[in-house]
């Protein structure tokens, strides 16, 4: 079987092997040893030398951690959006009574720098800009590193969802002043789902010890002091911190460098390989993304009945349009364990199924 939707993604056999061990007392010594051991590979490939912390969630509970340990009740909030998890971040502050401030971009477009800071300039009381960095919803990245420069030259805090991104699109936290990133474990990470990773800046810490927005369960003071112990606060997803530990070990023994090409090349390959069918991408090239390619549907082209028909017959499993999307576009996914062959399979499934879901 091919799985090549945006996530959860294929596991290594080092990742499902390391899952097969017994059970370990996550107050003892040996959790401490693994939980260091991924804590200092984490923050490599995080490009950080602050705080990481491992949460036992999926990616959504990890920005709403961002959240509620960041901010406070009634602080004002530019939300950037060109999709379906912009507007997820956006509304997970708003559920916290922050004052939501929503910079919104036409799907398949990128969020626009200049905007941003033309936003900044009209609100100096803003306190904090989230930014999706990889909109998985329509195949689009967004430039980080210069909606960063944009950000700090106004002072404010940046809060980034990098689920899709981190791991296989060059995200260096420090060098772009991210003062929160947060990911998910089935994506680039090559493991099951369950594990949200998360890094703070020190300026993300000055603005926690002001922060008053209720939190428990996502406590980074908590964390931070269970960390120093070698725990977590609250019982962590055991088996799944054996298969990030083991990816991890594959990751840098690959390079990020490496990684980054890699995907970059195989995002390349698709979207040529796309052209080549015939079918318009949703995504410009200059945006696109190099973890998801997002495929625009026609009239002439029934997209569920394709998605069935790849699965049924060439046991490919691509991914759907989401919301306003449905039927419009489908995307394939290729981050995290990924070759060239899996999107040549891919490619030539395609070449047979479309003209079976034609209408």
């Amino acid at each position: 079987m091919q799985l090549r939707i945006p996530g959860p993604t294929p596991c290594p056999s080092q990742a499902l092997q390391a899952m097969t061990k017994q059970m370990i007392n996550h107050r003892g010594r040996e959790f401490a040893e693994l939980i260091n051991s991924i804590t200092t590979k984490l923050k490599q490939v995080f490009q950080t030398t602050g705080d990481v912390f491992l949460l036992t969630s999926s990616g959504t509970g990890g920005l709403e951690a961002a959240i509620v340990n960041i901010l406070s009740p009634g602080d004002k909030i530019l939300a950037t959006s060109c999709g379906i998890f912009g507007d997820r971040f956006a509304d997970i502050a708003e559920k916290y009574d922050a004052k939501v401030k929503r910079l919104n971009f036409e799907w398949g477009k990128p969020v626009s720098p200049e905007a941003i800071s033309k936003a900044l300039k009209a609100a100096s009381d803003i306190k904090a800009v989230l930014v999706t960095h990889n909109e998985t919803s329509t195949g689009v990245t967004n430039d980080l590193g210069k909606i960063s420069s944009i950000v700090k030259e106004f002072d404010k805090l940046l809060l980034v969802d990098a689920v899709s991104s981190l791991g296989c699109i060059d995200l260096p936290a420090d060098n772009w002043h991210c003062d929160v990133v947060v990911t998910g474990s089935q994506k680039g990470w090559m493991v099951p789902p369950g594990l949200a990773m998360v890094s703070m800046s020190e300026k993300a810490w000055q603005a926690h010890t002001q922060a008053k927005m209720p939190r428990y369960y996502w406590d980074f003071t908590k964390a931070k002091d269970y960390l120093q112990r070698g725990q977590t606060p609250w019982t962590p997803a055991i088996s799944i911190c054996y298969a990030l530990d083991a990816t991890l070990n594959l990751m840098l023994n690959e390079g990020l460098s490496n990684i980054f090409a890699r995907h970059a090349k195989i995002a390349q390959m698709t979207r040529t390989g796309i052209k080549s069918l015939g079918l318009p991408l949703f995504a410009e090239d200059n945006c696109a993304s190099n973890t998801v390619t997002a495929v625009k549907t026609d009239d002439k082209l029934d997209a569920a009945k394709l998605i069935q028909i790849l699965r049924d017959e060439y046991n490919v499993v691509i991914a759907p349009g989401q919301r306003k999307l449905r039927g419009k576009i489908f995307r394939i996914g290729h981050l995290g364990l990924v070759e060239e062959n899996d999107i040549k399979t891919v490619l030539e499934a395609l070449a047979r199924a479309l003209p079976k879901a034609k209408f």
